[in-house]
């Protein structure tokens, strides 16, 4: 059992004020992995005056030694990368050959862009030839609040910390209870890095505590959350009293829309991008939109393919998928599976329960519903488990409103051989994503919804900018421009 009841703040781990243990369960076994401490009100107030007295002096250390604190930084994260992968897969589930290639590989991936873009990003830039005597300054918010979810740890945390700590800020994290041993190794890499002490801080704590306490604290300059919607929502009205800026990356319900004249490994590409991650993605592909002429043989694929997708403890190496987080998630999945069932739509696999030979551990069986309708419950609401829902449509215009007839607006998905076709769907897709034919976005690209999926960008040279305030200066002195 792994005992870490401890925080990071101002630079040294500390004792919480009133210890309260929670425990984190092994999403395998159901049986606890570790213990950690939930903090309080006290808790982020010292975690908070640690970065507020920290703030000036950090935003005054000039671009190039950020830069290279995070330089070490990444050299850190590198070199332990084994452990962390270890620790997101007891914690959350991710099988361990997923969770140290794709999880870690994640968290690599930002840190490496951010520095791209940290170097290329001009702090203090004129306005223009016609106002030679104008700066623009791009200046750090202040204290940041980061929330972190439990679905893609250091995916989460590197698009928060490395931006706000390039951009200036400093900041406290709020990582998930549900997998917060990740982000306590995390704190590990940032002070064997050597950043300044109170530019970083860690206190473990849930929503209803540590997250309230955090975004509507008075020296709270900024919220950047990634989670629910219904929590964004929350989120939002208990930090609107001191008018703090907030950025959300909230739920999503992508479409994935395939026409007739897709290539042939667009549906099993479609299903198994749906499954990853046990479907535990805000942006996954869950509602596969597919045209009529192409439907039945698009069902029978999915069908095949999903029955072929097999489960297991993460624990094990292979190319499975696991659990899901917990069993709270479990049972919601559980739920909806069985509102699919009833509205009527049609079941071609999986289904309720757990998979075959698996009697313990939150194990989802991947699922395929087909002849489901957009007013369905299962094509309105996140589902956020290992559940993909298949829709037919007549045309471009069809397709087109079916995608767009969502609360949400993350990331949609076109699979077409007819490049004209996608440009101009991709167009009209209402998302801050759109990924046609399998093709990822690239380094540095920024990561972010409309609608109820959030606002905001991560990741790269806008990920940076969202830490950011923008200062506009009249009467500049040329000759005396300031190091940045």
């Amino acid at each position: 059992m792994i005992e870490q009841r401890q925080f990071y703040i101002n630079g040294e781990w500390v004792n919480p004020v009133e210890a309260k243990d929670h425990q984190v369960i092994d999403p395998s076994t159901e049986e606890p992995c570790a213990v950690i401490s939930l903090g309080g009100q006290a808790d982020v107030d010292k975690a908070v005056a640690a970065a507020k007295a920290a703030f000036p002096g950090w935003m005054n250390t000039p671009k190039d030694q950020r830069i290279a604190l995070v330089e070490k930084l990444l050299e850190v994260y590198k070199r332990r990368g084994a452990e962390m992968g270890e620790a997101i897969s007891v914690e959350m589930g991710a099988p361990i050959d997923m969770a140290s290639t794709q999880q870690v590989g994640a968290g690599t991936w930002h840190i490496s862009n951010f520095l791209k873009a940290a170097k290329e990003f001009d702090f203090v830039r004129p306005l223009g030839d016609h106002a030679p005597n104008d700066r623009i300054i791009y200046e750090p918010v202040g204290v940041a609040a980061l929330i972190t979810p439990w679905n893609w740890p250091m995916n989460q945390v590197t698009l928060k910390v490395v931006a706000a700590a390039i951009a200036g800020c400093t900041m406290v994290l709020k990582p998930s209870e549900e997998s917060p041993l990740d982000s306590m190794l995390f704190a590990e890499f940032m002070d064997e890095a050597g950043f300044p002490k109170g530019v970083f801080n860690l206190v473990n704590g849930d929503g209803v505590g540590v997250g309230t306490a955090l975004t509507g604290h008075k020296d709270v300059d900024m919220v950047s959350f990634t989670g629910s919607t219904r929590a964004g929502i929350a989120i939002s009205k208990n930090a609107a009293d001191t008018v703090k800026r907030v950025h959300l990356e909230l739920g999503g319900k992508g479409a994935n829309i395939v026409f007739a004249d897709a290539d042939d490994k667009a549906v099993k590409r479609g299903v198994l991008h749906m499954m990853n991650n046990t479907g535990q993605s805000c942006n996954a592909p869950s509602r596969m939109l597919v045209q009529k002429g192409a439907y039945d043989q698009a069902v029978e694929t999915a069908a095949e393919v999903a029955s072929k997708v097999t489960v297991g403890n993460a624990h094990e190496s292979g190319r499975h998928i696991g659990p899901v987080v917990n069993e709270a998630q479990w049972n919601k999945i559980q739920g909806l599976i069985q509102k699919g069932i009833d509205e009527g739509a049609r079941l071609v696999a999986g289904g309720l329960g757990r998979p075959d030979g698996l009697n313990k551990g939150f194990y989802v069986r991947p699922t395929v519903f087909a002849d489901v309708s957009n007013d369905m419950t299962i094509a309105r609401e996140e589902i956020f488990g290992p559940v993909l829902t298949m829709i037919p449509f007549d045309d471009e215009e069809d397709a087109i409103a079916i995608a767009n007839d969502t609360d949400y607006g993350l990331t949609n998905y076109i699979q077409t051989q007819d490049g004209s076709k996608a440009n101009r769907v991709a167009r009209q897709l209402r998302s801050g994503m759109v990924e046609i034919n399998g093709q990822s976005r690239g380094a540095g690209a920024p990561f972010g919804g409309m609608k109820q999926s959030g606002n905001g960008r991560e990741g790269g040279v806008w990920g940076i900018e969202d830490f950011l305030e923008v200062k506009s200066v009249a009467g500049w002195t040329n000759d005396a421009e300031p190091a940045e």
